[in-house]
């Protein structure tokens, strides 16, 4: 049996001691150690080098995607599972692009977590297997090279653009630039036009090829 050194990250305390308390009796993990942001999890994977790292998507700081882009960078053996409570297609896209090897949904049977990680981790499985599939397709299906220049966005259509990449939903992107849900939603209508594009997978993928992010660091 494979042992996997797992590193939770999440910022939520009651969050960390769910999962630890639901991986603690699987003799296959070790949990080596927590993070509350996206920065302590980069750090934390230089200090500890664990196999795993079980990774929240918003987290103060660094967000969960933009740490699992710089982990993968700096160490691309280190498998990472995205920690989701839903499953958008938008945040999935944009972690495996990141280089996370798959999700775990926070509202799944608590019977079913160490199941389904073992299938995330143990390529060989019929989960695994599924999983790749249904990312192939997903993939096949966006073609985020090609279309209009990012030239044609203004500013802040690119600022949400990144914040869609990020796995935001309209009402989070309101909320951190302080502007009415609707504006958002007609910035993204706009972006969607400009882009010939036909939905929010598409976008997160179209802002991952192109490098738009908020911070502007490839």
């Amino acid at each position: 049996m494979n042992k996997y050194r797992v590193l939770i990250a999440d910022d939520h305390p009651l969050a960390r001691q769910a999962v630890r308390t639901l991986l603690e009796d699987d003799p296959a993990f070790d949990i080596v150690g927590e993070a509350t942001n996206g920065i302590e999890a980069v750090e934390a994977c230089e200090r500890l080098r664990p196999n795993v790292v079980l990774m929240d998507i918003h987290m103060p700081e660094m967000n969960g995607l933009e740490a699992t882009r710089r982990i993968k960078a700096q160490d691309p053996a280190i498998k990472i599972v995205i920690l989701s409570v839903s499953d958008a297609a938008a945040d999935l896209f944009t972690a495996i692009q990141f280089g996370a090897q798959g999700y775990l949904l926070k509202n799944m049977d608590p019977g079913d977590w160490a199941d389904y990680l073992h299938a995330l981790l143990e390529e060989d499985t019929e989960t695994a297997r599924r999983m790749a599939d249904r990312l192939y397709y997903q993939f096949k299906a966006v073609k985020p090279s090609q279309g209009p220049p990012p030239s044609l966005l203004t500013p802040r259509e690119k600022e949400i653009l990144a914040y869609i990449a990020e796995g935001d939903t309209n009402k989070q992107i309101a909320d951190k630039l302080v502007i009415a849900e609707n504006t958002v939603k007609n910035h993204v209508k706009n972006v969607l036009e400009k882009l010939s594009l036909d939905n929010r997978v598409q976008l997160a993928a179209y802002a991952v090829s192109h490098r738009i992010s908020r911070s502007g660091d490839e």
